[in-house]
């Protein structure tokens, strides 16, 4: 698939990862639907791509709600004409121990509203999006892409039984809709960062990015901007379906 003048929804696409994957497309002339929470963050991520030459709009929406999701994709196919690619981006972290024990005696458990906000936002969005989108594809008859944004941290990792457990399931959703998209020429892939330079790590403490930098076998952060080559590869190979992209420095052998 061509990235010029085609139509791609990122969520997530207000800030950090997903405005750096927007702005790249924007560059090489894609029009961009951008799906996030805070319509300011939004303005200034669509003005961004505009400006870089890629016609783009946002769209304020809470991906947990279905008739929110489902009324947003219709509007931006109203808007565009059609949608060519989904970028499922947005994600919340919310971590912590499953449980606290100190010198024999419980402390913390993790509770379930702090698993199942996770749970909302990581897995049934990337559902409801995905099936939005695959909806509007196939009945397009053009075909499409779409990419979900899964984690290094799909393998599993301490303190983070919530964010593992919807990365895995994100990851899984690529094998499965890969599968059964295929039929209407819509290709589904994934990528599984490990730890990315963004607005968030920048704030981190620098002996923590320390650490994080030492457990890299290349021993750097990642860049966006390699996040974005990633995505711009999976979008134009046509020969790429139902396969994950490990992009973290060699982080998880």
């Amino acid at each position: 698939m061509q990235v010029k003048n085609s139509v791609f929804v990122i969520t997530g696409g207000g800030r950090g990862l997903g405005r750096a994957m927007a702005e790249s497309l924007a560059k090489q002339g894609g029009k961009l639907a951008l799906i996030d929470l805070d319509q300011g963050t939004l303005d200034e991520a669509a003005a961004a791509c505009s400006e870089l030459g890629g016609e783009s709009r946002g769209y304020v929406c809470n991906i947990t709600d279905e008739s929110a999701v489902e009324q947003t994709f219709k509007q931006i196919v109203t808007d565009f004409g059609e949608i060519n690619g989904l970028v499922n981006n947005a994600g919340l972290m919310r971590d912590g121990m499953l449980i606290k024990v100190k010198d024999g005696e419980l402390q913390a458990k993790m509770s379930l509203e702090q698993f199942q906000s996770v749970v909302e936002v990581n897995m049934t969005g990337t559902f409801l999006c995905g099936r939005e989108a695959a909806a509007a594809m196939a009945t397009q008859g053009t075909g499409g892409v779409i990419v979900n944004i899964s984690s290094v941290s799909r393998a599993g990792n301490m303190g983070q039984t919530n964010y593992s457990a919807t990365k895995a399931a994100v990851a899984t959703m690529v094998t499965s809709w890969a599968g059964e998209l295929a039929r209407h020429k819509i290709r589904v892939g994934g990528i599984a960062p490990g730890v990315i330079a963004t607005e968030m790590t920048a704030q981190m403490k620098p002996e923590a990015i320390e650490r994080m930098v030492a457990a890299v076998p290349v021993r750097r952060l990642g860049e966006v901007e390699e996040m974005a080559h990633t995505l711009q590869y999976i979008i134009e190979n046509e020969f790429f379906t139902g396969r994950i992209v490990e992009m973290d420095g060699g982080l998880r052998i």
